[in-house]
């Protein structure tokens, strides 16, 4: 349920993007997309008591503070948790315990602009560029676990990691395709067609790639990696629509558990699908 605080800020936004888009297109792709990559929630709850027993870690990326966290140091293997928009590793507190007992190093970093991090916003270059550093100094990692927005950096990682054929990756309700978050969040707001062009080629400029190239599902045709993706059919935020396409493709090396009813972030909470995971991991 949307707070009043929350339904003030998004008529605020819509109003301003409906008034500025009549003076300015490029302009209000600017800040469309400023927005786009802002998050509008910080975890700022208690840690759970796990965090105190690991060895805090941090480095500097894009000009932010990333606040990590190690456990286990010197373990037979190292895994790395990716947590998704709006979020951050605490959330995975449950997780830390079973993979220390299978003989994991575990690495857990807030993004930038999450958590214990600092920033404002990210993008999914930075935190690509994040997760290959963590692997380049604190590494190498042989298995990662993300969800959402986490899943798809992974994705766009690990396919730039030689010998990812030896890796195992487990993927937690992915944000499967850019383009869908930029349509959901463009009808959201209100922005017109025109505004739209603007946006794509303010994405393109920075790299020379469009918005569909930041994609789960165009990644994994790169990844040899052993590969399990658990997805919930009625989750809101990435559509089953598109995982199911991947799905369809019958990749040897994806495995598939599909939910029903346990949505974005109810199914890395399950019982079942996270022991499903340390034991895939």
């Amino acid at each position: 349920m949307i707070k009043i605080g929350e339904r003030i800020a998004i008529y605020y936004y819509r109003a301003k993007f409906r008034i500025l888009s009549t003076v300015s297109k490029k302009k209000t792709a600017e800040i469309a997309l400023d927005l786009f990559s802002t998050p509008q929630f910080r975890y700022k709850r208690l840690f759970p008591k796990i965090f105190e027993e690991s060895e805090r870690l941090s480095f500097t990326i894009g000009g932010e503070t990333v606040q990590g966290y190690r456990w286990n140091k010197g373990g037979t293997k190292r895994v790395l948790i990716a947590h998704g928009f709006n979020s951050s590793v605490a959330v995975f507190g449950h997780y830390i315990r079973p993979l220390i007992d299978k003989g994991y190093e575990v690495l857990a970093f807030d993004a930038p602009a999450h958590g214990r991090s600092t920033g404002k916003q990210i993008n999914i270059l930075l935190y690509k560029e994040m997760i290959l550093f963590i692997n380049k100094t604190y590494g190498p990692v042989q298995s990662f676990m993300g969800h959402s927005f986490g899943g798809l950096a992974l994705s766009l990682a690990l396919e730039e990691i030689p010998g990812n054929q030896n890796l195992r990756l487990a993927l937690i309700a992915p944000a499967t395709e850019s383009l869908t978050a930029i349509n959901f969040f463009f009808s959201f707001m209100g922005l017109n067609g025109e505004v739209r062009k603007e946006f794509d080629q303010r994405i393109y400029s920075i790299q020379h790639l469009p918005s569909e190239w930041y994609s789960v599902s165009r990644a994994v045709k790169n990844l040899k990696a052993e590969i399990l993706w658990c997805h919930d059919v009625n989750d809101p935020m990435t559509p089953w629509k598109d995982a199911e396409k991947v799905k369809e493709q019958n990749y040897p090396n994806i495995k598939f558990i599909v939910t029903h009813g346990l949505g974005h972030r109810g199914i890395y909470k399950d019982e079942k699908i996270a022991k499903a995971i340390i034991e895939f991991l």
